[in-house]
């Protein structure tokens, strides 16, 4: 299992200052996002260039680039956002289809209007679900033409808010391009670690066969967000749970401060060791 971290935890503008700063931390791979590359993070255009500079920075470090952001509110009430989310979507699968990264991570999006982080009444709505279906629908298309994967997260503020929502989006979208970022702290807020524990195996149980990244983010007492082993994520048995499920994947950490990464790194090494990887 590789360690990684979203690359923008990183200040800098372009990928060899970032990922050298990733990679003396002791982190194996990134999560990408454009703004590294000094671009927006949803670009209508990627040069040969920003591509090619990406490739050779991230060879000269060592660091892998495990996916891309492609995250746009996939139902934002405005259709330019969203067709132009669905643009940058398909520039960014030919950036990842000629770097030999085959995942790009979407956001399943929100009503609200602002942030698409944000939770909305409406988000549970028929209404919000068809409308998501159907722009999935045309980001599988894309999927397709470009041979990759579309990562998609359960997330408390989005539409797929669930673990059992985000299997039922899978199957009735019935394509192999669909897979599962899995990210325990975005399941849950203020719990008992019973509680914890019962929602995090839940949700693995019913989402292992689609798990193809899992984030590292923790959460605080109070149900905010918190860095990564300082919180009360209990990650003994987030991570044990992932080896023995035999996952393959990367374990991406991310919702901190570049000064904590090199604390976050160690952690999660520490981690992965003591559960026997």
């Amino acid at each position: 299992m590789k360690i990684g971290v979203f690359a923008k935890t990183y200040s800098g503008i372009s990928p060899t200052e970032v990922l050298t700063k990733v990679h003396k931390a002791g982190y194996e791979s990134v999560a990408y996002n454009m703004v590294c590359s000094n671009l927006s993070s949803l670009p209508l255009d990627v040069t040969d260039d920003v591509i090619e500079d990406l490739m050779i920075s991230s060879l000269a470090t060592t660091v892998e680039i495990d996916s891309l952001s492609a995250t746009y509110n996939m139902i934002h009430l405005s259709k330019q956002v969203r067709d132009n989310g669905l643009a940058s979507l398909l520039s960014l699968a030919k950036v990842a289809n000629l770097i030999g990264c085959n995942l790009i991570t979407l956001c399943t999006g929100t009503r609200c209007q602002t942030n698409q982080w944000h939770g909305h009444p409406d988000n549970n709505s028929q209404q919000a679900w068809d409308e998501l279906v159907s722009e999935m629908r045309k980001a599988i298309q894309i999927a397709e033409q470009y041979n990759i994967y579309l990562g998609i997260e359960p997330e408390l503020s989005n539409v797929i808010n669930s673990a059992t929502k985000a299997k039922q989006l899978i199957e009735q979208l019935d394509s192999d391009r669909v897979r599962i970022i899995f990210d325990p702290a975005n399941l849950f807020e203020q719990v008992t670690l019973a509680e914890q524990h019962h929602i995090i195996e839940e949700s693995f149980n019913l989402l292992e066969p689609y798990i193809i990244q899992a984030h590292a983010k923790d959460r605080n007492a109070d149900g905010s967000f918190g860095v990564t082993g300082k919180g009360i994520l209990d990650y003994d048995f987030y991570i044990r749970m992932l080896i023995n499920s035999g996952f393959q994947g990367d374990l991406i950490a991310h919702g901190f401060s570049e000064q904590d990464g090199q604390f976050v790194q160690d952690f999660l090494r520490k981690k992965v060791i003591q559960a026997g990887q």
